[in-house]
């Protein structure tokens, strides 16, 4: 059966749900607070807005997606596909993702993508379908799965800021890669979606500035990931800037 993050309760449940499967996570949402959803268009745009945030700043992704869709409103599939290259270079979309986003246009045209239908496809299997499209990584496939389709179980394991935040929150020696982020995120099924809500939250808090991972008087080693609260300033329930990841 697979598991929707479609409203913010959906969320809050199933961080209670990871929380009573994964004790390890409690201190994580103490310091974090309960991580706010995310959601983004589904279809075309949504896919298409994931492609142009692709290693950008989210300052950078927003000034270019404003463009596209102000040139392009509403933003049709057929509308990029018979866009002149150039035109969409001028747009701020660099080479590479203008051959992508055409030819998503062009699997859409012929029917050979079916991104509606993918809504109810388990996570695994539509992750399957979008990597093989061009242009499509990973990091891309699970965005759109998460943000933009609300699947509850789409794990972006390159994603760097969920990486750095499980070696905080679980005191790794090291950063883990995409392929440990995948191993360690087996403990959070059906939830992995909520898992990565909930790093991304407290990645937010732990990189804050001001942020002190001590408490006046004991030592780091004495402390679990909870007690590292002294200084941290309050933040408020939002998105946290994960970029920087590989697409």
């Amino acid at each position: 059966m697979t598991a929707f993050l479609h409203t913010q309760a959906d969320l809050d449940a199933a961080i209670a749900a990871l929380v009573a499967q994964d004790p390890r996570l409690a201190p994580v949402v103490a310091l974090a607070g309960p991580p706010t959803l995310r959601r983004r268009e589904p279809g075309f745009a949504g896919l298409a807005s994931t492609i142009c945030g692709q290693q950008l700043s989210i300052k950078a992704a927003a000034a270019i997606w404003g463009r596209l869709t102000a040139a392009y409103d509403p933003l049709h599939p057929d509308h990029i596909r018979r866009a002149r290259a150039d035109r969409l270079g001028r747009l701020g979309l660099s080479a590479a993702k203008i051959r992508t986003l055409k030819a998503i246009a062009g699997e859409i045209a012929k029917g050979r993508l079916d991104l509606a239908a993918m809504a109810d496809w388990p996570a695994d299997e539509a992750h399957a379908a979008l990597t093989a499209l061009h242009g499509v990584g990973p990091w891309t496939a699970d965005i759109y799965l998460l943000f933009c389709l609300g699947h509850g179980d789409a794990w972006p394991t390159g994603d760097l800021a969920v990486q750095e935040a499980i070696r905080i929150a679980l005191e790794l020696q090291t950063r883990p890669t995409a392929k440990d982020t995948a191993t360690l995120g087996e403990a959070w099924r059906p939830w992995r979606g909520a898992a990565a809500h909930l790093f991304w939250a407290y990645y937010k808090v732990v990189k804050s500035p001001g942020f002190e991972a001590v408490v006046p008087g004991e030592t780091k080693a004495a402390q679990p990931p909870a007690r590292r609260l002294a200084a941290a300033k309050p933040v408020a329930r939002g998105r946290a800037n994960g970029r920087g990841r590989t697409a």
